[in-house]
């Protein structure tokens, strides 16, 4: 028997059974998910369940069917709703660190595209419109970063070789190697001087809504608010509001609701560039999710704690 008394664990397709067997060891791989039918057999036996990658929610629903469920593996780096749905007793990871490289990479290209006009550019090939204009630069730029978890970090570490002037926002004021973390609590005084707001935290009670008509009024003229973190974080309706002025700029790849309805005004909002919730759906997921699985594999079954747990 391993740790947890896991026997079977269940993963969301054939592909990621068959990458991931060298590392069963005594383990055993069955493919099934909240969309599929599953054995009376197999449920019984399944103590442990790989999510689907961007589309768990069905599984979520029938965790709470699984009579011997022990351990819940998420390929996201957000975890909101996995433990309340996983229920107590069952330990729940997360793949913090598998998208942090890519998320970051599509930060700064949200940003550059949204400064440099390149979204505009794209539309005026459609026309055959040659618009030359003189845009700002990421260069030299004021930068407020709210969220210094891993994806935080990757995300300041490109922004170094662009000389902007960076300012961090935790949870809580402290300092860490690269210097001070500012607290939430100071947001309202370190809003109106930043040029570029990133947000990169977690969806919790704290931060659901934390980006809401106050906050984005305290935002100056002409700054760029980038949400890579979770819709939710924002208060869509105001958002909205303050791009149809023209007052500020959003480049966006999560939003509120998700996906975003057909007509919905987010759509054509002045100052808005969306990307459809892909900052880790890059070719470097796969062989780093694998990498992550298959080690929590061999940990569970040499009997040692899981990594990634977040309860």
């Amino acid at each position: 028997m391993t740790t947890l008394g896991l026997q079977t664990i269940a993963v969301p397709n054939d592909d990621m059974r068959d990458a991931l067997a060298d590392h069963a060891g005594d383990l055993e791989l069955v493919v099934w998910n909240g969309d599929m039918d599953i054995t009376d057999d197999i449920r019984g036996r399944v103590g442990g369940v790989v999510l689907p990658y961007m589309h768990g929610g069905t599984t979520l629903k029938h965790l709470r069917d699984l009579p011997s469920l022990k351990y819940v593996q998420g390929q996201s780096t957000g975890y909101d709703g996995v433990v309340e749905a996983a229920g107590d007793g069952v330990t729940v990871c997360n793949a913090s660190g598998v998208h942090a490289a890519s998320t970051a990479e599509l930060a700064i290209g949200l940003i550059l595209a949204s400064l440099r006009g390149i979204d505009d550019a794209a539309r005026d090939m459609l026309t055959e419109s040659w618009s030359p204009a003189r845009r700002p630069s990421l260069v030299d730029r004021r930068v407020l970063l709210i969220g210094v978890g891993g994806i935080g970090e990757e995300i300041a570490l490109r922004l170094d070789p662009f000389g902007v002037e960076l300012t961090r926002v935790g949870t809580r004021a402290r300092s860490d190697r690269r210097g001070p973390v500012h607290g939430t609590d100071e947001l309202p005084d370190l809003l109106p001087d930043a040029e570029i707001v990133i947000l990169m935290t977690p969806l919790t009670d704290t931060t659901r809504g934390l980006v809401n008509a106050d906050f984005l009024a305290r935002m100056r003229d002409g700054a760029l608010l980038v949400n890579l973190a979770r819709g939710q974080v924002v208060d869509t309706d105001a958002l909205v509001a303050e791009l149809s002025i023209g007052r500020i700029f959003a480049a966006l790849d999560v939003v509120d609701p998700e996906p975003l309805p057909v007509g919905h005004a987010l759509w054509k909002a002045p100052g808005a560039l969306i990307t459809p919730h892909v900052g880790g759906n890059t070719s470097a997921f796969e062989p780093r999710i694998e990498a992550l699985i298959g080690d929590q594999l061999r940990r569970i079954n040499a009997g040692e704690p899981l990594s990634h747990q977040v309860n």
